[in-house]
């Protein structure tokens, strides 16, 4: 039998039987789409992932008091200086740079009115004006204090967006006060959402210069900065120069890794999980056509026996078989790539995402789903060109 007779046969032996084929081929389909599709949705969600990291987390440094030696043999914290905002400043690739310090009033009562029993246990941070933008900040209402905020040291305050609602405030067109203890603190601005440090929305935030002034704030904490993008590992080592030139290796210094390397972990972790998806449906999808190809077989016995009768021989009956698979294979393989292109395309078009794909996976999968179908029917096949001629008749 040569190689165009056994397409032939195997082409015919397929299509006699459409409804069988349509079921057979269905569970490649499934395994071929569920491939392609979360592979370019593993790909096109580790890209968003980056996008994400790259717009927000890569621009982020941050500065902290380290550990050192006291005059006592104690550990102690080393102090940030109150200008570092205005050192950071002159470094290419910062775009905005703030202090930020949590504030001991001492016990004092937070309150929305003068007087009553309702006290709240909100806490105070101290900011520079810099800071709101260093984080990201927007503001739901009001304004952010500056500059002479800090410098007259003004009894001002914004309040993080769960510190307002706490304390019954939600506008301030109408100058709304709060009381730390006895004092008196206007409200200028209400925060709606922060990029970064998200306890300052349970805080509420007065300047720098007054947190000096009223409760002797002794130095910031932490130096928020914010950098251009791609300038973040650079920063993160001039920044502690820049901040403590005597001693900067005392300082605690948090930047983002280089973005090529969180990318190809984030990559991989998504698409290692997806591709074990897309292989197990894969694995139903070729059990399907070895169930199916060996109950052609079994139906089949007549004809085979008739094929071996006339002079048709084992391998010849095995390579039909192989063939028919293989058929079923490509043909599930080739519908199953273009649903997985199409569902990838639609869910980013629906998510708003840019869709990625490797072309050489679509264009692959026909294949791939052609040597599924030739394994899958391999024992089905074996099983064919093991069946005797007058066996075969005789059960006919």
């Amino acid at each position: 039998m040569t190689v165009p007779d056994l397409l032939g046969e195997a082409l015919a032996g397929v299509a006699a039987r459409p409804s069988r084929l349509a079921l057979t081929t269905l569970g490649t389909v499934l395994g071929i789409a569920a491939l392609v599709a979360t592979l370019g949705l593993g790909q096109t969600a580790a890209g968003q992932i980056n996008d994400q990291f790259d717009r927000i987390a890569a621009v982020r440094v941050v500065i902290e008091s380290g550990e050192t030696d006291g005059p006592d043999g104690e550990v102690a914290l080393t102090q940030l200086p109150w200008d570092a905002p205005e050192r950071l400043g002159r470094l290419a690739g910062v775009e905005a740079a703030g202090t930020f310090a949590s504030v001991d009033v001492a016990g004092a009562p937070v309150r929305g009115v003068p007087y009553g029993t309702i006290e709240q246990t909100v806490p105070v941070a101290g900011a520079s004006p810099g800071l709101f933008d260093a984080l990201g900040a927007r503001l739901a209402g009001g304004r952010f204090f500056d500059g002479g905020h800090e410098q007259r040291a003004d009894p001002v305050v914004v309040l993080g967006r769960y510190a307002a609602e706490r304390l019954g405030i939600s506008r301030v067109d109408s100058q709304p006060s709060i009381f730390i203890g006895d004092r008196s603190f206007t409200v200028i601005g209400i925060l709606d959402a922060v990029d970064y440090r998200s306890e300052v929305q349970d805080s509420v935030i007065i300047p720098m210069g007054t947190a000096r002034a009223l409760y002797g704030l002794e130095a910031p904490e932490a130096v928020e900065i914010r950098t251009a993008l791609g300038a973040a590992q650079l920063i993160g080592e001039q920044a502690p120069i820049a901040v403590d030139p005597n001693e900067p290796d005392l300082l605690d210094v948090t930047a983002p890794p280089p973005p090529g390397s969180l990318r190809d972990t984030v990559s991989a972790d998504v698409n290692g999980l997806f591709l074990a998806l897309g292989g197990l449906s894969l694995l139903v999808g070729g059990l399907g056509i070895a169930n199916v190809t060996l109950l052609s077989v079994l139906e089949r016995i007549s004809e085979i026996g008739l094929r071996r009768a006339v002079g048709a021989g084992g391998l010849h009956v095995a390579g039909q078989f192989l063939v028919e698979s293989g058929i079923v294979g490509f043909l599930g393989g080739l519908i199953g790539s273009t649903i997985g292109v199409l569902a990838t395309v639609g869910v980013s078009v629906v998510r708003d995402w840019t869709p990625l794909l490797d072309i050489r996976l679509a264009l692959a999968a026909p294949l791939l789903g052609g040597l599924i179908g030739l394994v899958a029917g391999t024992y089905p096949a074996w099983r064919a060109s093991a069946v005797e001629p007058i066996t075969a008749l005789r059960t006919a």
